[in-house]
């Protein structure tokens, strides 16, 4: 069931009243969440509800196995089995046809003859996410950083809860479970913001990101390219992606304020920062967080006795892992470990002994400038559809033809960007992603007014997915 569609429209109207005539009553609400939460995912394949269940069952089962037992080897025993289970859907679900795709690929340069069966396998949408949200919780939990749930429906809550349960953000036992366990005080501020957030995520998708992948597709599904075409295709997808993937944030934050619950904010203005570490730290947080705590910290502290290549390898496999977790292709693999070629970069170069933070603007609006140069080549890679297109389109970077579309081009990337980038100056300066919701009400509702008036004029019939659910 998509945000950007009639049909969640209807479930979320008609679940909206339901909530309210429990809100007060815990055991209902939460069982109201999970039922509810269980027809969202389900009305894109009802089979695949099985898998989540089983992540579910699992992963509660074994926090409580942990909680009952203080021996060491058991304790890592279960959380390997966690580990095992989650890993192994994961994998085979995600990466099964990838791997022997790729197995018979590099046989067959070797002039090895193999024709391995491959099963076609679909994609259950946001399995990474849900993934990834157990797995934390069980790892929190053998860590001994929260207590283990006995309440089974509250788990099932926090694993499916239907604002974030399909692209994030991903969030942790420690910060969302709780808000199961206790009744909702809903405000009107929180209702306001909540409001504010699905407007302005909408907006960012439907009008923004949906008219921008037209320009993207028009330069990435081409097959001729020349430099300025392949910048300005790029710069259109960098734009689309963020749109795409920050609205959809935006509206399941918004979703959950209407009910009273606060999840992550997954963005922070990621095109204002200065370097590649600012900018992972402001781009998709909660994965970012997720990556440094349960991958690069646990392999700096393997590799301690090496500080300086122990870190840089640990940023490299965390990122390498990044790649791959956000798709089966081996360009999502490059794209990976060109993030972390860049952080190993910058973290060499902020640790010599004369590094010190130059605050001068010029050096600063370079930084910025070097940063986005090296964060676009990135969605070059992300968005390309194989290696060859990645050389040919670099290559093309040397050809400065400018395509006759070029004009034309422009006025609609300007035209669908230029909202953007003024919002974010806005937000930046206030320093509030709710600057807007400090207006003089006639503002306000001018503004809002405005946005729903364009997210109506642009409403499409066909709706078009967001990015990350084939993550």
């Amino acid at each position: 069931m998509l945000f950007n569609s009639g049909v969640f429209l209807k479930f979320f109207a008609a679940f909206l009243l339901l909530y309210w005539l429990v809100r007060n009553h815990l055991p209902a609400r939460n069982v109201l969440i999970v039922a509810a939460s269980y027809l969202f995912y389900g009305w894109w394949d009802w089979r695949f509800l099985s898998l989540i269940f089983i992540s579910s069952v699992v992963d509660y089962g074994v926090g409580l196995a942990l909680a009952r037992t203080e021996a060491p080897r058991r304790r890592q025993a279960w959380l390997a089995f966690s580990l095992t289970v989650s890993l192994t859907l994961l994998g085979f679900f995600k990466y099964y046809d990838f791997f022997v795709e790729s197995l018979a690929a590099l046989l067959a340069r070797l002039d090895v003859s193999l024709h391995p069966r491959t099963l076609g396998i679909i994609l259950p949408v946001g399995i990474s996410f849900y993934t990834f949200q157990t797995m934390s919780y069980v790892i929190d939990v053998y860590r001994g950083q929260i207590p283990a749930t006995r309440n089974f429906v509250n788990f099932l809550a926090f694993v499916s809860f239907f604002p974030q349960l399909v692209a994030g953000p991903i969030e942790r036992g420690g910060h969302l479970l709780p808000q199961f366990d206790g009744t909702r005080s809903i405000t009107r501020p929180m209702l306001e913001e909540g409001l504010w957030l699905i407007l302005w995520g909408m907006f960012k998708k439907v009008v923004l990101a949906d008219n921008l992948a037209p320009l993207t597709d028009m330069v990435y599904q081409s097959t001729a390219f020349t430099g300025p075409a392949v910048v300005l295709g790029t710069l259109a997808f960098g734009f689309q992606i963020y749109c795409d993937f920050s609205g959809y944030s935006d509206i399941a934050r918004g979703t959950a304020r209407l009910l009273g619950f606060d999840i992550l904010i997954n963005f922070n203005l990621p095109y204002a920062a200065v370097n590649i570490r600012e900018f992972w730290r402001r781009w998709h947080i909660s994965f970012s967080r997720w990556i440094l705590d349960y991958i690069f910290l646990p392999l700096q502290m393997l590799w301690r006795a090496w500080p300086k290549t122990g870190t840089a390898a640990a940023l490299l496999v965390t990122f390498l892992a990044s790649g791959l977790w956000h798709g089966a292709a081996w360009n999502f693999v490059l794209w990976g470990l060109w993030q972390g070629l860049g952080l190993t970069l910058h973290l060499a170069l902020t640790q010599t002994r004369n590094a010190k933070r130059d605050t001068r603007s010029f050096l600063k609006i370079l930084s910025w400038m070097l940063t986005m140069l090296f964060v676009f080549y990135g969605w070059l890679l992300f968005r390309a559809r194989s290696l060859d297109q990645i050389v040919a389109m670099t290559r093309a970077l040397g050809d400065f033809t400018l395509p006759a579309w070029t004009a034309s081009f422009l006025i609609n990337l300007l035209t669908f960007a230029t909202p953007l980038v003024l919002m974010e100056i806005w937000q930046s300066k206030a320093r509030s992603h709710l600057a807007a919701l400090s207006l003089p009400a006639w503002a306000k509702v001018t503004l809002q007014g405005a946005l729903l008036l364009a997210i109506v004029l642009f409403w499409e019939k066909d709706k078009v997915p967001f990015i990350y659910f084939q993550f």
